[in-house]
């Protein structure tokens, strides 16, 4: 699996085969790696209508200079990533960059705002994705939210199962979206007048026009800006000269996406659209151009397609980038593990689970996710660009001055937009971005330590420090009655050592003189210590007991525990010896052996089968 920022495309090399067939030309590239950036032309102007909207057709006028001042952020941030990728050939995005010329807690910062724009990547391309649905089939917006987890639930079950994307896959999904929205241009930019009514706006509900409404618009439109950076994150999978290739790529997405973006922002001004519940923006231009025919729905469905196709590379991108993190040691390094069908289960898990906290918290409303989506982009963004400031600085090679200059520029500039975006929509939303950031990042950070502790403790520092041949140590058996479970637990820690110690907890007031009659005459040639429980609590006593007598030994203690053959019986057995083998574990350094002795209902009598 290759990784790319929200885009992983599967490159499976045969043994004696041709690596390079399998890797990605400018077209599959495009079609593998930019879905997001081209899915986000289906929400990008709705946000932008959204806030202009409040100033009525006034507002809606400057729908085309803000979507152009999108655009030229747009021209610099491709300019800016034309330069990562020549940079870092390897790929790895904005944690590479960060990670190599800034410090380690911005490289984690960056980490941190890429598990939140997977994260937020799969909600809102689901939640456009029902939006464009429903609005083709308005009898479905009461089930928006079901429809959202069903598809959530199904794009999270194949990946379980393995099933790995591929840009040639892609390719056919995202020629008829990106034919489909031409095609919507082009026939808009012909007709003078609707072919379908649209929806006036209501003059008394118009706000002023100022400042702060054309930057909320302008924060509100940097969503469609999301994926540009896929690209650059991925450029080892794609055909020599990679970087060349990699470069046309990121400039043919750029050109795409940009056009895109000022053609639909033309045509909601010339046909003056309002913001209608229950259909989108796209839906209303596509109806207004193409009538209510049958090109209305293929560019309906197509949206939903590649909006689906968009959200499953989160699937892709995300658990890849755990598993690089869990490697570095700052997430737990279950995420790095992989299942039997080579699947990084956590993490699939992990996205699944809070896509459908997003969904369930938003109401499937994608208007409610798109302004939190942008943040995170911007904070990647920013932290790519001084990165790449840092490189030419300690690079200095041929034309570095105007590299540097370029990088700066976009620095500046996305670093205001995060700020602008941020502000504009904190109250609405952003400010739960701005608390998980630093939660994901300090969360990190503690793992990080953890695991360098644990690190440190394990390390071996010298000769003392390793047990030396021959070294005996104590081997505790704790014992309640005489069964199979003390039986079977004396004859492995017998064969552990020559002379192991049962010992048993006598509860207040409990007479011991019969089972030790009775345990001697068993194991005859074993010693038993009897104790007081002096902590209401067998666990506890015996750590008590370990630590005062055995404070500079190593110790190991056996313990038996029941392990039944059948889910109905494992409620049933007491579960005191997990409780012992927790508080030894808790306050003890002794090492805890469980040995389960395996109960079969088959041998017992029918009668007390359950």
């Amino acid at each position: 699996m290759i990784l790319g920022h929200r885009g992983v495309i599967s490159s499976t090399t045969r043994a004696g085969g041709e690596p390079e067939k399998q890797k990605l030309s400018v077209a599959t590239g495009l079609a593998g790696l930019s879905l997001d950036a081209m899915a986000s032309v289906s929400y990008g102007p709705e946000a932008i209508v959204l806030v202009l909207a409040l100033a009525g057709g006034a507002g809606i006028g400057f729908t085309v200079p803000v979507t152009i001042a999108i655009a030229v952020l747009l021209v610099v941030l491709v300019a800016s990533y034309r330069q990562v990728i020549a940079a870092f050939p390897e790929g790895g995005g904005a944690y590479a960059v960060a990670k190599k010329h800034l410090s380690p807690r911005a490289s984690l910062t960056a980490g941190a705002s890429l598990i939140v724009d997977y994260t937020l990547n799969v909600a809102v391309s689901i939640a456009a994705g029902v939006a464009a649905l429903t609005s083709a089939f308005p009898a479905l917006l009461p089930y928006t939210v079901w429809i959202a987890l069903a598809i959530l639930g199904g794009i999270t079950a194949l990946n379980l199962r393995g099933i790995a994307d591929s840009a040639r896959v892609f390719m056919l999904p995202t020629v008829v979206f990106v034919v489909s929205i031409f095609t919507v241009i082009g026939a808009g930019l012909l007709r003078e007048n609707p072919a379908a009514a649209t929806a006036p706006f209501l003059a008394d509900n118009a706000h002023t026009i100022g400042i702060l409404l054309l930057l909320k618009a302008f924060s509100s439109g940097c969503a469609a800006l999301t994926g540009v950076e896929a690209i650059a994150n991925a450029v080892p999978s794609f055909k020599k000269p990679r970087v060349r290739s990699a470069q046309r790529a990121e400039v043919a997405l750029g050109i795409l996406l940009g056009t895109m973006l000022i053609g639909l922002a033309v045509l909601i001004e010339k046909f003056s659209l309002a913001p209608v519940p229950g259909t989108t923006v796209l839906s209303q231009l596509t109806s207004a151009t193409l009538g209510n025919g049958v090109g209305y729905y293929v560019v309906q469905f197509s949206t939903v397609i590649l909006l689906a196709l968009a959200a499953n590379t989160s699937y892709g991108g995300l658990p890849n980038l755990m598993r690089i993190l869990a490697d570095d040691n700052v997430l737990p390094h279950r995420f790095s593990r992989r299942s039997t069908r080579d699947v990084f289960t956590y993490g699939v898990l992990s996205l699944g689970g809070v896509g459908a906290l997003l969904l369930i918290g938003s109401g499937g409303n994608m208007n409610t996710l798109v302004p939190l989506f942008a943040i995170g982009v911007f904070i990647g963004f920013t932290l790519a660009q001084f990165g790449m400031v840092r490189h030419w600085l300690a690079e200095q090679t041929p034309g570095w001055k105007w590299r540097l200059a370029l990088n700066g520029f976009g620095a500046a500039l996305t670093s205001i937009a995060a700020v602008v975006t941020t502000a504009m929509k904190f109250t609405e939303g952003a400010w739960l971005i701005a608390l998980a950031l630093p939660v994901l990042v300090l969360g990190m950070e503690r793992i990080r330590g953890a695991y360098t502790h644990i690190g440190t403790r394990l390390t071996v520092q010298g000769e003392n420090d390793s047990l030396s041949i021959g070294y005996k140590p104590a081997v505790l058996v704790p014992v309640s009655e005489i069964t199979s479970l003390s039986t079977r637990a004396m004859a492995a820690a017998t064969a552990m050592s020559s002379q192991p110690i049962a010992i048993r907890v006598c509860l207040t007031h409990e007479s011991t003189t019969d089972f030790t009659r009775r345990w001697q005459a068993r194991h005859p040639n074993s010693r038993l210590i009897v104790i007081e429980d002096t902590e209401n609590s067998v666990g506890n006593t015996l750590a008590r007991y370990i630590r005062t007598h055995f404070p500079h030994r190593e110790t190991f203690v056996v313990v038996a525990t029941i392990d039944p053959a059948t889910r109905w019986h494992r409620i049933l057995p007491s579960q005191r010896t997990d409780e012992i083998a927790h508080a030894l574990r808790k306050h003890t350094e002794a090492v805890v052996c469980q040995i389960p002795v395996r109960i079969d209902p088959a041998h017992r009598d029918p009668a007390l089968r359950a």
